[in-house]
């Protein structure tokens, strides 16, 4: 009995030590083979690495990826972050996975502005309004023949900021930031609704509205408690949702009085199916809408969305990085020099800009895209999540996680890029590679790339060097005496400026024809 027991003992102290050996080996071999979870800084308990959060989230993300590689890992709270920042990396993330990562992560306040998830921007890619929403603003909407048509609306308001200019603020200090801003709303909300609204009824509408995108673009940019312990966002203890369906409510009640001035006028005059002539966004959508026999069927929610996603898309982003390439065309007077002479060759002192000239002005696009690399509008695009638990970089990638995709890190790596802290354009016109904004280089990707591509590229390609090339031929732009040229930004929808520039514009053109 006892040489049993003694046997039976041994077998299992053997089975142990095996077990424990086998352990060992597996653990090791997970980590040896990278599979598991990707490595990252420790945090605390409950609130993870929260409490060491920086609101220059691009700059730690950037400190971060040093340490621990092109992939590494964040507990926010309850809340998982993966982080990444190399070429390859991405490739896996947008082309070889692009179906498993093509869902927007959605905050308490993206969640209200979306109409939960029911917009362009962040609805589900696997949704099939999804797909029409998009169909209709990329291969309708901002199709080359809508946009040309549109243009005399972009020209008009970009002129009357030139006019503007020359006859009341020549040798005046002025806040560029604001001005390109202002320039670029009025721009696309001429085009939201142009032909439904004149006079006092746009200027009063359009105040009103810039104001609530404001409020807006203020309120989602917020870090919110809610989305690091979901466990509380019922409690909204910021009241970040409420502040947010406040805004919204405004922007509801603002589109709804406008598409029912547009209304109004299409049974007035009963040109409502007259295609001769340019027609706003507005009224292209609800022609579409109510065009008999079409298959696409848009709810009043489904054309706010759209109209909302391109307020905020085409405002924010583009006047940030167009108030960046004037900070950085003032810091280097080579690089405004060149620019000068090639706006000389291309459109003549005795005209003026043209959206027509843009293919011609290859430096100043070079400007735009250096511009792009080193204060990229959204450092980390629009973070996704992976639909299923998958693996990147040799890493196990949990299903619902955040995914950060780190262009501002990889635009500074140093193996990717020579000299990469430095403004040089010239390297977008000797480079071999097509550096556009495509998203087929995985090196360059200030709008992303795949099915999750900025939706609005051919807008913004167009407005960018257009404004910024207008503005740079009508006038000369110098500092204010005694100021100096400020770096620091903020983040927020958009990577603006902390300390806006403030600059002195002065007349190029000798025709003062030429602002009239």
């Amino acid at each position: 009995m006892l040489n049993a027991i003694c046997n039976h003992l041994t077998v299992d102290v053997l089975i142990t030590v095996l077990a424990i050996l086998w352990l060992s080996w597996a653990f090791k071999k997970l980590k040896d083979g990278r599979s598991a979870l990707p490595p990252g800084p420790r945090g605390l308990p409950v609130v993870g690495y929260l409490p060491f959060l920086r609101p220059d989230l691009d700059q730690l993300f950037l400190e971060l990826a040093q340490v621990h590689g092109p992939t590494f890992k964040l507990w926010v709270g309850h809340q998982l972050w993966v982080v990444l920042s190399s070429p390859s990396v991405f490739k896996q993330i947008l082309r070889d996975q692009d179906m498993i990562f093509s869902n927007r992560h959605l905050t308490a306040a993206g969640l209200v502005f979306s109409g939960g998830g029911n917009d362009i921007a962040l609805a589900p890619s696997c949704d099939s309004n999804w797909r029409t929403l998009r169909k209709i603003f990329v291969g309708q909407m901002l199709s080359k023949p809508n946009l040309d048509s549109l243009y005399r609306l972009r020209r008009h308001e970009v002129r009357k900021t030139v006019v503007d200019l020359y006859n009341n603020k020549i040798d005046t200090p002025i806040d560029v930031g604001e001005l390109i801003f202002v320039t670029l709303f009025n721009s696309i909300i001429s085009m939201l609704w142009g032909s439904t609204l004149e006079g006092d009824k746009w200027r009063k509408i359009g105040a009103e509205f810039r104001h609530v995108v404001s409020q807006l673009s203020a309120t989602i940019s917020k870090p919110n408690v809610s989305d690091f312990f979901p466990i509380l966002a019922r409690f909204d203890l910021q009241k970040i949702e409420k502040e947010m369906e406040k805004n919204m409510l405004w922007i509801d009640q603002i589109f709804d009085r406008v598409m029912d001035e547009r209304k109004k006028i299409d049974m007035e005059t009963r040109e409502y199916d007259r295609n001769d002539e340019a027609k706003d966004f507005l009224q292209f959508l609800l022609q579409l809408k109510e065009k008999k026999g079409s298959e696409t069927v848009l709810t009043p929610k489904q054309i706010k969305a759209l109209l909302a996603d391109v307020v905020l898309g085409a405002t924010d982003t583009t006047s940030a990085t167009i108030e960046w390439a004037m900070v950085e065309i003032i810091k280097h007077p080579e690089v405004k020099k060149k620019i000068y002479e090639e706006l000389a060759n291309v459109v003549g002192e005795s005209n003026i800009v043209e959206e027509l000239h843009q293919e011609k002005l290859q430096y100043l696009n070079a400007v735009v895209k250096e511009t792009l690399r080193l204060h990229s509008p959204a450092p980390f695009l629009i973070p996704r999540f992976p639909s299923q638990t998958t693996t990147v970089d040799g890493y196990i990638v949990p299903a619902g996680c955040k995914m950060f995709l780190n262009v501002y890190a990889m635009h500074r790596d140093p193996q990717i890029w020579e000299n990469p802290m430095e403004f040089q354009p010239e390297r977008f016109l000797s480079s071999a590679d097509k550096l556009d904004f495509s998203g087929n280089n995985f090196r360059f990707l200030p709008f992303g790339s795949g099915r999750r591509i900025c939706a609005g590229v051919p807008l913004a390609d167009r407005m960018l060097s257009f404004v910024l090339a207008s503005f740079l031929h009508s006038f000369e732009w110098k500092l204010p005496e005694g100021t100096e040229l400020d770096f620091s930004h903020k983040l927020g929808i958009a990577t603006r400026k902390a300390i806006p520039l403030v600059a002195i514009p002065t007349p190029r053109l000798s025709d003062s024809c030429l602002y009239a």
